[in-house]
């Protein structure tokens, strides 16, 4: 698959909202565009059933159907796709050498977008159940629990920030944790002790999510000390013990944080290595939202053909 020499001005790894955004505005700069998909096009949200929340949309809108829109755009505005999987790459100097498993591509500056993974149990109730009352994202998915009754595992910060923002739908909402005290910060715990519709189940794992041909019914929980199992009813579980960003393939060469973020400069997308920016998921610990993620690609491509024309 090589090129004989001639470097791509931009690659994009990773086919979700950042990489087709950053794709888009790279190839309207001018810039010869290569988008590498991955082994999930379109990311995360090709197994969100609704998305409500995206602007644009009045009514509901699939997370299929917004990313094949999405790709749709990208391919006619000229970008070049490449179906398949990034084993490594060496920054160590540009151009940029991208090994894919068809060969080898250059590149005069990278985006990174290959997102990050919410962090699952590895029961099979669990994938069963995934986007049909299932869920790792409250703020994607909380309005359709309106007065219903959710449970949430975990006991950070994030399984804390995740009960108290479903409290703004849902009717009663019972944070499962396998100790007796939370792992979230003194403030966060104390908002959840104190919340009337948060409901504590402590010492107790999820055993089994239970449910029929129209979604989630309940959750079957255990007592790890015990081995005592009790059921409870629930329409909704969310899933909240972390997410694991999407960089094994770098091998290192890109500064992260303490949890494995790409660390980019202030009001930016560069990373630690310059000509290579990125955008999504795998940079955002905080939002982690379709809309940001896009945003932030769109700030990729704008700054990877700001540095190339800075570069002449």
């Amino acid at each position: 698959m090589s090129d004989s020499g001639y470097a791509k001005d931009v690659i994009v790894i990773g086919g979700g909202p950042a990489g087709y955004a950053a794709a888009i505005y790279a190839v309207r700069a001018g810039r010869s565009t290569l988008l590498i998909e991955g082994l999930q096009p379109g990311g995360q949200l090709t197994t969100t059933t609704e998305v409500e929340n995206y602007p644009g949309f009045a009514n509901p809108i699939t997370g299929p159907e917004l990313m094949t829109a999405m790709k749709e755009q990208a391919l006619r505005v000229g970008t070049e796709f490449v179906n398949d999987v990034v084993e490594s790459v060496d920054l160590s100097k540009r151009p940029f050498k991208v090994r894919v498993g068809k060969g080898e591509i250059e590149a005069k500056t990278l985006i990174i977008a290959t997102g990050a993974e919410a962090k699952y149990l590895g029961l099979e109730s669990e994938q069963t159940f995934r986007g049909r009352g299932v869920s790792a994202c409250a703020t994607c998915d909380g309005f359709f629990y309106r007065d219903l009754k959710v449970a949430v595992i975990g006991g950070g910060d994030t399984a804390a920030e995740e009960a108290i923002y479903l409290t703004n739908h849902a009717s009663e909402v019972f944070l499962v944790h396998r100790r007796d005290e939370l792992r979230a910060s003194k403030i966060m715990s104390r908002r959840v002790a104190d919340h009337p519709k948060i409901t504590m189940k402590w010492n107790r794992v999820l055993d089994e999510v239970v449910g029929n041909d129209s979604g989630v019914t309940g959750v079957r929980l255990k007592d790890p000390r015990t081995d005592e199992i009790e059921e409870l009813a629930t329409d909704g579980v969310f899933i909240a013990i972390g997410h694991q960003p999407n960089t094994n393939f770098l091998d290192g060469q890109l500064k992260t944080d303490d949890a494995g973020y790409l660390i980019t400069a202030p009001d930016s997308t560069q990373t630690s290595v310059e000509g290579v920016f990125a955008s999504g998921d795998v940079q955002d610990s905080v939002y982690r939202q379709a809309v940001t993620a896009a945003g932030t690609g769109a700030m990729a491509g704008i700054e990877a053909s700001r540095f190339l024309e800075e570069q002449g």
